[in-house]
């Protein structure tokens, strides 16, 4: 009962806040605001006044409700595998494919840079396998956050085209990367070099995904054949990205291999089979975005009430965070402009793509989830600059996104948004002083 009270809230109270926000003349992504809402009812929040229900009281309240959050990314994991489209790939998968693996490396290799040249400086602060760690983390990308931005504002253009697969790959790519990095930093920590772990065991992770995910994908497209009624064909789809997300947390041992999945990979393919294979696909995938959205606000709003505002008690932690920001913001930022010219995009797109690769979220926090077993000081210290760094990223990284695809011509903005930014930046003229 309690669960059901506290997403009607959580929902109702997202909801009145971009009106607010709004009246406000703050033009803010409703991204954002449901951020903002998640920290306002959330445990430092509203939640402080101990009445589970209006608001969420404990982590624990947060906890009851994580099902939602699973369900949204796997759904958003859906709908960008519907960019995947073999006729739309055809001008732009040489790109992504170039801009998402070189920025995410850049990414890494900076922070890496940075954050081992502060262990050197400070070793008894800063572990080199915790350093390691986190410039793998860097690599990760949030979905979620750029899919509502280009969803809410409708962009459409030559950088938008770019964009959602790219995003899409960078998680493939940060899964790899993170998956070395974090073998290698376990095997500083225990003076033991694992080959499996540090390099079968990624591998396996992503090719099972696809395989899975493009099975599911078949398997769809042949029952949607079954039915005439779009009611019914949403229903089923729906019903399958829920079994996919499902079965994407087995996880199981062959000798020395441990094969698992990445949901978001399995529903991407999902996603990805589907478009490719089904010629009812378009039509689905607008119903399914209608489903979801309030879904999706759901997500960001549990997202912010689940960050850790107790993590600016630790200064240490703050500049550490202020490093890691700075340092994967340039990785990004460079390594996307840099690939953009490498790969013959055009001025705009080399010249803004990289400020909508900035938002992390989810997939980080997965990756800072795995990373707290290098054992209890250095997990601990990852989860805490990580989180400080997600709480930045959501909060600022929707705005600058939208920024970037305005700037870049692929947002038309409403006479109203205008209007709205007219109120919110320009000085009234008072007359003389």
């Amino acid at each position: 009962m309690t669960e059901f009270v506290l997403i009607a809230f959580a929902l109702i109270a997202g909801l009145l806040m971009t009106r607010l926000f709004r009246k406000m003349g703050l033009n803010f992504p409703d991204v954002t605001v449901f951020l903002i809402t998640g920290l306002l009812i959330g445990p430092y929040g509203l939640g402080r006044l101990g009445i589970d229900g209006l608001g969420f009281a404990t982590m624990e309240s947060v906890a009851r409700v994580d099902f939602i959050s699973k369900a949204a990314l796997g759904f958003i994991a859906f709908s960008i595998g519907n960019e995947f489209k073999l006729s739309q790939l055809q001008g732009t998968g040489r790109q992504a494919t170039i801009i998402g693996i070189l920025q995410a490396l850049a990414a890494m290799v900076i922070t890496d840079a940075v954050l081992v040249g502060v262990h050197f400086l400070a070793p008894d602060k800063l572990s080199l396998p915790a350093a390691i760690t986190m410039g793998a983390i860097a690599t990760a990308t949030a979905p979620a956050a750029t899919l509502m931005v280009v969803r809410q504002y409708k962009a459409h253009g030559r950088l938008t085209s770019l964009l959602l697969p790219i995003v899409a790959l960078d998680d493939a790519v940060g899964l790899v990367l993170f998956a070395v990095s974090f073998g290698i930093a376990q095997a500083l920590v225990s003076s033991s070099v694992s080959l499996v772990a540090v390099l079968v065991n990624p591998m396996v992770e992503i090719a099972a995904s696809l395989i899975l995910g493009s099975v599911m994908g078949a398997v769809l497209t042949k029952l949607e054949e079954l039915f005439f009624s779009n009611t019914n064909r949403l229903s089923l789809s729906i019903a399958f990205v829920l079994l996919t997300i499902a079965l994407a947390t087995i996880e199981f041992e062959v000798g020395e291999v441990t094969v698992r999945f990445s949901s978001l990979l399995v529903c991407m393919m999902l996603g990805t089979a589907l478009c490719n294979l089904c010629p009812r696909s378009g039509d689905i995938m607008k119903r399914s975005e209608t489903w979801t959205a309030p879904l999706n606000a759901l997500f960001f709003i549990i997202s912010g009430a689940e960050l850790e505002l107790g993590v600016f008690s630790d200064l240490f932690v703050v500049a550490i965070g202020v490093l890691y920001i700075a340092a994967r913001s340039i990785g990004k930022y460079f390594g996307a402009r840099e690939s953009a010219k490498i790969s013959g995009c055009d001025k705009s797109t080399v010249r803004y793509l990289g400020f909508t690769l900035l938002p992390q979220a989810g997939v980080a926090l997965g990756m800072c989830n795995q990373a707290v077993s290098l054992g209890s000081a250095d997990g601990r210290l990852i989860k805490n600059i990580i989180l400080f760094a997600v709480l930045v990223y959501e909060l600022a990284g929707p705005s600058i996104t939208r920024w970037a695809l305005t700037c870049s011509g692929d947002i038309q903005e409403t006479p109203e948004v205008k209007k709205s930014h007219e109120r919110f930046s320009t000085p009234k003229n008072h007359g003389a002083y």
